[in-house]
């Protein structure tokens, strides 16, 4: 599409009866500068009333009167809630939960990824909407499901993950090594001894526990992959894309996303709380990016609340000027989107309170409405943007299978060992030296970078030690954390000194770690300053490194806290504790520098976050202004705004979009 997509989620098959509301609903779409619309996400029961029985002429029908109206349209596969029909007639279609209970007919997903019974009738569908639709120029896209997420410990799923493991493994010797189940006298016989783990059976073996997430990331492609190829063999073309969900880590989306043609996600940031706008601003900002660096390209926001939520524990009504705000802030990390959950509100069940584009007055004059086509406008006047890349220096390190096992470890610290949380602080420091970030995974290749932030990095796979070593050699900056380079990724300790295969890059050695009650602090200093530290505390050994900072308590006060190392054409730095917010951003800031990486803009008033993407000899920067204080941005000879104040000025919950020619 020419334009940024605008749009959302409409569900037509609740209105069937009303075709007033639907002839209206167009109109008010049009109105509020609407382009697309997502449909049939939750409709197989209308699409498929009864088995081999389908009615799409009323779903062709919306299609056509959308698209004459300017509005095309996205398709989804009903796959994330089957009809009862399918659960009566076939109950194997129905997840089995860890302790081997049936789970009934309700919900979503709550299906059998392994299904045969289930995979085929989901083909079925999904073939009959692509024969259909495949060639109907108002369908651009497919969306696949809905939130895919859950796992099912059926007879189906645990043979399946048997032979999972031993096409990993390939004898039980291998496993049993790689497990070390000799633990417990916990040794299989045979890979038909197996079980997934559970409350009621095995519990404590982490190699069992992370082969067993992975396995439930690949069965869910694999079902992802039996709708694409549907899709396909019923002549779809079109791209085809998921919803992912914020910070979930229930699958690996990293391996996921190798699957799909563009990268979508749903973000609804809790807005409104006690500590203001900034902390969700740039919690859904990490994510924003994380999702982006998935494949290097432009994504989708497939789902975001144009009010308030009614699922979360305290939903409040966004302020004049946080929708425009939350939008673009989303187009600013890299989406080419704003889409919404939902375009009508429903009139019952369980989202009936959850915010809309038109309410349940179906009136245009509302609050709600008004600034909705006030966005819509701004996305057309920003337009050239779409397609535009961001070409980060700096990369942060965020690992679904490293978070797995982190949260499996059993020590130093059981109440919780921060793994997010630590990501989050270190994200907070990078932004607010108004730098892009990218956020990857170990699977991601560090080339592109001047800069690379690793946190906790407990878990090492994919041969990450010998890269980053490489990335280092290479004139990279590395900064390392304590918890770097523990176990393998079947969580077996590493033999020999620690971080694994990085000791000689950060001229370190790990000693011991010390996990601190909750309230208990020690302090780092040096060079004249005092930071804070609390959480966990490494004793490290320099071996080549500088010390920067020493503790100032404990029985280990004196020794390094943090260190910096050069190593080949770079250097890394290794911070032994979990630091304050100061110390993370004066080591952010130093790291930048040495780095070579610039700031987007000079001198970034408090509050206001700024992005960029490249597009020919433009770069588009964008401004959103979380904080309470209006901010102002110096502008160049070079640069002119295409939204916002002519001036820069960027009062609260307000946007500027500048673009700056090269």
């Amino acid at each position: 599409m020419e334009h940024f997509i605008y749009g959302g989620d409409y569900n037509p098959d609740q209105w069937l009866d009303r075709p007033d509301i639907l002839k209206e609903d167009v109109r008010l779409m049009k109105n509020a500068h609407m382009n697309e619309a997502t449909l049939g996400v939750f409709a197989w029961a209308v699409e498929e009333p009864r088995e081999g029985e389908y009615h799409l002429d009323w779903l062709e029908e919306i299609i056509d009167r959308l698209y004459e109206n300017g509005i095309s349209t996205i398709l989804a596969t009903p796959s994330g809630a089957r009809p009862r029909w399918l659960a009566e007639k076939y109950p194997e279609v129905l997840r089995t939960l860890p302790d081997g209970t049936k789970a009934k007919f309700g919900g979503r997903h709550n299906h059998c990824f392994t299904s045969p019974v289930y995979r085929q009738k989901v083909y079925e569908i999904d073939r009959k909407l692509a024969e259909k639709f495949a060639g109907n120029p108002a369908v651009i896209g497919w969306h696949i499901s809905n939130e895919f997420g859950g796992e099912c410990y059926c007879p189906l799923c645990q043979e399946a993950f048997r032979q999972w493991l031993k096409k990993k493994y390939g004898t039980i010797e291998a496993l049993n090594r790689a497990w070390w189940s000799t633990f417990w006298s916990h040794t299989y016989a045979d890979f038909s001894e197996v079980e997934a783990p559970s409350p009621i059976g095995e519990s404590a073996t982490m190699g069992l526990d992370l082969d067993w997430k992975r396995f439930i990331t690949d069965q869910t492609a694999d079902f992802m992959k039996v709708e694409k190829k549907a899709l396909k063999d019923g002549g779809a073309a079109q791209p085809m894309t998921i919803n992912m969900m914020y910070d979930y880590d229930g699958l690996d989306y990293g391996r996921m996303a190798k699957d799909l043609d563009i990268i979508s996600w749903d973000s609804y940031p809790e807005w409104g709380g006690p500590e203001g706008n900034e902390k969700p601003a740039l919690g859904h900002g990490r994510c924003h990016d994380y999702m982006r660096s998935l494949k290097d390209q432009p994504f989708l926001l497939m789902e975001s609340c144009p009010s308030s939520t009614n699922w979360q524990e305290v939903s409040r009504l966004k302020a004049p000027g946080l929708l425009t705000c939350a939008s673009l802030h989303a187009i600013g990390h890299g989406a080419d989107s704003v889409q919404y959950f939902q375009i009508r509100q429903s009139r019952g069940s369980s989202e009936k309170f959850h915010g809309a584009l038109i309410d349940q007055t179906g009136r245009d004059d509302t609050r709600v409405y008004k600034e909705a086509a006030e966005v819509g406008r701004m996305l057309e006047r920003i337009s050239r943007a779409k397609g535009a890349v961001t070409r980060a220096r700096a990369a942060l390190v965020q690992d679904t299978q490293n978070r797995w096992a982190i949260a499996d470890t059993q020590g130093p610290r059981n109440c919780g060992m921060g793994y997010l949380e630590f990501i989050q602080e270190l994200y907070r420091a990078l932004k607010k030296q108004g730098i892009d970030v990218d956020v990857i995974d170990q699977d991601h290749g560090y080339e592109p970078y001047d800069l690379i932030v690793l946190p906790m990095l407990y878990s090492v796979r994919n041969e990450n030690d010998r890269r980053l070593k490489a990335f280092v050699e290479n004139g990279g900056v590395l900064v390392g954390t304590y918890f770097t380079g523990v176990v393998d990724e079947t969580d077996l300790c590493f033999e020999g000194d620690t971080p694994h295969g990085l000791t000689d890059v950060f001229g370190i050695r790990r000693l011991e770690i010390d996990g601190l009650y909750d309230g208990q602090k020690n302090t780092l200093t040096g060079n004249g300053k005092t930071y804070s530290c609390d959480r966990l505390c490494e004793r490290i050994a320099p071996e080549g490194a500088e010390t920067l900072l020493t503790y100032g308590e404990d029985f280990y006060a004196g020794e390094s806290a943090l260190t910096v190392h050069a190593f080949g054409k770079g250097k890394a730095y290794y911070l032994a504790a979990h630091a304050d917010e100061a110390l993370l951003s004066d080591l952010m800031r130093r790291a930048i520098f040495d780095a070579g990486i610039g700031p987007l803009v000079q001198d970034l008033p408090s509050g206001v976050e700024v992005q960029s993407r490249l597009k020919g000899d433009s770069t588009y920067l964008f401004f959103e202004n979380f904080g309470t204080e209006e901010g102002k941005i110096s502008l160049s000879k070079n640069e002119s705004v295409l939204y916002g104040e002519q001036d820069g000025s960027i009062p609260p919950c307000h946007v500027l979009v500048v673009e700056r020619k090269n």
